[in-house]
């Protein structure tokens, strides 16, 4: 029986090529699978027919935008996930949703083999093989670029000698990632570090210091899940794309810096995430009302670690699963609305109501009605600083 390889395909140049690249090299049928994680571009079935037409012998295409944002968007949202601070894991996060098709792919296609398009030199090679070994450890993984030398030179001389309907138009300078959560750029003139980003490479925002109105809304969580806008039921895909249109036009979500790759590098990334700051930063604000102040502290450790092992590609992990379980649970009494202004490349929180609100009126004012008991801080003050207090008599001595 001839051995068979599923390819996560893209519809671009390098993966068309992959298709009879793979082909050739390994003796293998190649199996195509599209995943669309809001991504836009061309429709699924051109897609499909152009790996078929490529020389793939199945090509399988999926709508997973939805799936996307319930079963990873979301978590990043409750875990206010920001790699080194910044970075809310656009990349990150469509991985392992792609990983799961590639899997159930070729476990429906007696593949064994996985391949992808990724280079030698970043993130995404290990987010991909890491996934599918931790879903299918039997799997063998290759990636042409990395393991053939398939250069874009090749690549482009493959394609027109086998005549492959596909256009092989010069490069874009830049190398480009997006999904409904967010859009990555890089390479070219940004490889300079002291090179400041031009507005032709955004898309997802417009330019913050252009004039406009600003733009209030509304955003309504329940146990942590955006629930609705401006009191209008939304679903958390909906959600996603809603505030990428009204944040994105008030040019929130703009990230221009140097990241820690796991490979061991430093490379310079500019992201545009405008629904997801937004969203992110409505989901802190609500979590400092509605969050007991040790289960907090503790979260915010816990929220770091998660964005290092998403970002690291160990989403199928067993400590990332057991950290899943850790958000959830602090997240029970995370209810309530948020009310912040979009304008001027930021989102500022302007109001806060909740029904599990930890907020006391009576405790915290400093008007008549105070019900905070004063004279009971000078014993507790005494007590929380003995130990300070003892050991100061002993070093001064």
């Amino acid at each position: 029986m001839t051995e068979r390889v599923v390819l996560a395909y893209s519809g671009g140049l390098d993966t068309s090529v992959a298709i009879g690249w793979i082909a050739e090299e390994t003796g293998a049928e190649v199996i195509a699978v599209a995943v669309d994680v809001g991504q836009g571009g061309e429709d699924l079935d051109v897609i499909r027919k152009r790996a078929l037409a490529c020389g793939a012998v199945e090509a399988e295409v999926a709508d997973a935008k939805d799936e996307f944002a319930d079963e990873y968007c979301l978590p990043a949202i409750k875990a206010n996930a920001l790699y080194m601070d910044r970075y809310p894991l656009v990349s990150a996060l469509s991985r392992p949703t792609i990983v799961k098709h590639l899997v159930a792919a070729a476990k429906k296609h007696g593949a064994t083999t996985v391949a992808h398009g990724c280079t030698g030199k970043g993130n995404d090679q290990v987010r991909f093989e890491a996934g599918i070994v931790a879903l299918a450890p039997d799997l063998k993984c290759i990636a042409p670029v990395r393991d053939y030398a398939m250069t874009r030179d090749k690549a482009i001389a493959f394609c027109e000698e086998k005549q492959l309907p596909i256009a092989t138009t010069k490069k874009s300078p830049y190398s480009i990632d997006q999904n409904v959560f967010g859009r990555a750029v890089e390479t070219g003139f940004l490889e300079d570090i002291w090179n400041a980003p031009i507005e032709d490479i955004y898309e997802y925002t417009s330019n913050p210091a252009v004039p406009r109105e600003a733009d209030e809304v509304v955003i309504s969580f329940k146990e942590g899940v955006p629930v609705a806008i401006d009191g209008k039921p939304v679903t958390v895909l909906q959600a996603i794309q809603q505030l990428n249109e009204r944040a994105g036009a008030q040019g929130i979500g703009r990230i221009d810096m140097v990241e820690d790759r796991l490979v061991g590098i430093k490379s310079r990334e500019v992201y545009e995430a405008p629904g997801a700051i937004a969203l992110i930063t409505a989901h802190q604000e609500l979590e400092n009302v509605t969050v007991e102040r040790e289960l907090a502290r503790y979260k915010r450790q816990v929220e770091q670690r998660w964005g290092e092992l998403v970002y690291d590609g160990q989403w199928f992990s067993p400590l990332k699963r057991a950290l899943d379980g850790f958000i959830n649970e602090a997240n029970q009494h995370v209810t309530g609305d948020i009310r912040m202004t979009l304008h001027g490349g930021r989102a500022v929180v302007t109001g806060r109501r909740s029904t599990e609100s930890l907020y006391d009126f009576n405790l915290a004012t400093y008007d008549t009605g105070d019900t905070f008991d004063q004279s009971a801080a000078k014993g507790f003050i005494d007590i929380y600083s003995l130990s300070s207090k003892i050991a100061a008599k002993r070093d001064l001595a």
